[in-house]
């Protein structure tokens, strides 16, 4: 079976197993970067359940999640609450800085860190991070930025695919996927 997996180099696994920290942008990153508003200014915006999945198991084995956006959004709020990122920060217009910040409090190096962005305002953690990802419909210019284009389009499962490559790097995903079928309900 051939898969996004399959056509990993081995730089890119060595920076994956490094990572403690997994950051991902909003707009264009775990949505399609598509907003509807209705009539009365209600915002939706539509998220791929899969990103949402791999979170519980990436905490659960030591890799911790959050989210910086440019972006002010109720809705987006909720879905990272729901999701129980370990933090989400709204609104951030210099995301450079708010990273600094993090990787202090959390005493985290850049080489630990991962992160998911697709536009002119994620460059200057894109350029920065262990390990760099963009999504497929990025503009080409960001992808000459980045470590890794990831095989799928922003709102299709781009975190999914870099929480996976993250576990597989780490030698953890088999093992999750194992439990996972020998589970049995008494």
């Amino acid at each position: 079976m051939q898969n996004y997996l399959s056509g990993l180099t081995e730089e890119i696994k060595n920076k994956a197993s490094a990572i403690r920290l997994i950051i991902t942008d909003v707009d264009g990153v775990l949505t399609d970067g598509g907003i509807i508003y209705d009539d009365n200014q209600l915002e939706y915006k539509r998220f791929n359940v899969k990103d949402g999945l791999i979170v519980s198991h990436l905490r659960k084995n030591g890799v911790m999640v959050g989210a910086i956006t440019g972006r002010k959004s109720k809705v987006v709020e909720d879905r990272c609450e729901e999701l129980n990122f370990d933090f989400h920060y709204h609104g951030v217009k210099d995301k450079g800085k708010k990273l600094k910040e993090v990787l202090e409090t959390l005493e985290i190096q850049l080489s630990e860190v991962a992160y998911l962005g697709d536009d002119l305002i994620d460059l200057p953690i894109l350029t920065q991070v262990g390990l760099s990802v963009c999504p497929a419909d990025a503009l080409p210019y960001i992808q000459d930025k980045v470590d890794l284009v990831s095989s799928l389009n922003g709102g299709q499962g781009v975190f999914r695919e870099v929480g996976d490559i993250v576990l597989i790097a780490k030698g953890l995903l088999d093992g999750i996927i194992e439990k996972l079928v020998n589970q049995t309900h008494e």
